[in-house]
């Protein structure tokens, strides 16, 4: 059954449990495809999208469990393993640099709606996501995992998909509580 945009914005989820199964390679390849037609300014395309296997995303498991170990002892980082273990499907999104700083906050908005326009998109065909941006995002091996050279590129966040095992519930505080209308 066909959604309307305003029903899958009001509907999407972060989803926080999927189950087993990963989606078909060809709805994620539809999803980055819609998601290539977020504004950004002066055209310039600035994400770059990596598209992670099983062996990269375990080692990025690993890599974040030793993180979590330093900071919170042996059974948190467990804890963590075995829930990032059971994430059927894996991206990253990076931001390409300029060196330019003005552009650089742009790009990076032109990114975070492009990951908007492809967790919608996923949403839209029965696939939950998961925006992430912790700190293994942030770790020198993490980009070398990704092969990513920080020179020309930073990471925007990894986006974890498949079907959702439980899709929260959600609210939202009411319009008048952010809007201002000015004369």
């Amino acid at each position: 059954m066909s959604q309307t945009i305003s029903e899958v914005i009001r509907g999407r989820r972060t989803i926080g449990a999927f189950r087993p199964e990963l989606p078909d390679a060809s709805l994620i390849e539809a999803a980055i495809e819609l998601a290539r037609w977020a504004p950004n300014h002066k055209k310039t395309e600035p994400w770059r999208v990596y598209w992670l296997g099983p062996k990269t995303a375990s080692a990025i498991t690993e890599l974040n469990a030793r993180l979590i170990e330093k900071k919170k002892g042996p059974a948190e980082a467990e804890a963590k393993r075995k829930s990032w273990s059971s994430i059927p499907g894996w991206l990253a999104v990076t931001c390409t640099r300029s060196g330019d700083a003005f552009r650089e906050g742009e790009d990076y908005a032109a990114c975070c709606c492009f990951i908007q326009n492809l967790m919608l998109a996923l949403w839209a065909e029965g696939i939950g996501s998961k925006w992430a941006t912790g700190d293994v995002t942030r770790e020198p091996e993490f980009d070398q995992l990704l092969g990513i050279d920080t020179a020309t590129e930073r990471v925007a966040g990894l986006i974890w998909y498949g079907y959702p095992a439980v899709v929260p519930a959600q609210t939202r505080q009411p319009v008048s509580a952010f809007l201002r209308r000015l004369d």
